[in-house]
Formats: C-alpha cells, structure tokens, sequence
C-alpha cells in the first residue's frame, strides 16, 4: 500500500539556472544536490552511460510538504517541450500561498510567465472551500500553480 509523496520530480534542461529559479526567485529552501551514475542508474532510467545531476528544494520550514527534485540528465537529449494542462502527464506542482497578490505582483516583476491573473474559485458545494488560484511557467515551460486557500 502506497504510504507519502516522497517528492515530485521535474526533468530540466539546466539544473543550476531551475536552481536559481525554485530557491531566488520562487523562495523554496536549497536542501542539496546530489550526482547519479553507474549502472544502478543505468537500469533505473533505463539508459545505458545515463548520469543525472539531482537537486532537491522545499518550501516547507518542517518539511512536512515533499520537496521538488530538479532532474538534469548530463550528456543525453531530453526532449524539451511546454508543459500543457491538457495533455496527460503531471499537469501542474501546486504551492500554497499567504498572498497571492503580492506573489503574482512579486513574481510579475521579476519576469515570470503567467497563463493569467489569479481568480477566486468557490468549491464549498463540494467540501473544498474557497481559494484564489494563478497558473505559471517555470524557466522550462513547466507549469507551476500557486494557491491561497481563503477559508
């Protein structure tokens, strides 16, 4: 039986500028880095001479969230293409937020790509309440979502 989400994992084409994004500009917490190879990586990605440079950001203070893993696989082709709500795979990494005006207002002015401005959804017909939510792109295309819960 499956127990936790132990992390999300997220493929990128530069482990240090997705870094720089998800710990300066994102504010997530810079828990380390770490380097994959041999030939257990080779048959976990199953990918001969695969080697992977790994790095792992929270944004939780007592890590209870599960933290993003930045995935850069050194000297292989990843095929790179924009993340899309409407196409099977992981759609979205969502984040919770104090104000979400004040981070789209934040994130705006330091150059993030947004889908839209944040809207207000009321889901308390179906027992999940009210929130505001805003869809953005990280420097790959992936998608993000940032969410502030409101009651």
């Amino acid at each position: 039986m499956l127990k936790e989400i132990i992390h999300v994992g997220l493929t990128v084409t530069d482990l240090d500028r997705s870094v720089a994004f998800y710990r300066d500009v994102l504010g997530l917490a810079y828990q380390g880095e770490m380097e994959m190879s041999g030939p257990e990586t080779e048959r976990l990605f199953h990918r001969a001479g695969c080697r992977a440079r790994v790095a792992y950001l929270n944004g939780s203070e007592t890590l209870a969230a599960p933290p993003v893993e930045l995935i850069q696989f050194v000297g292989q082709e990843v095929e790179t293409r924009q993340g899309d709500l409407f196409c099977t795979s992981i759609s979205e990494v969502c984040f919770a937020v104090e104000d979400i005006d004040a981070e789209y207002r934040r994130l705006k002015a330091a150059g993030v790509a947004f889908l839209s401005e944040p809207e207000t959804f009321d889901s308390t017909r179906y027992g999940f309440g009210r929130s505001r939510a805003v869809y953005l792109r990280d420097p790959d295309g992936i998608i993000l979502e940032l969410l502030q819960p409101l009651d």
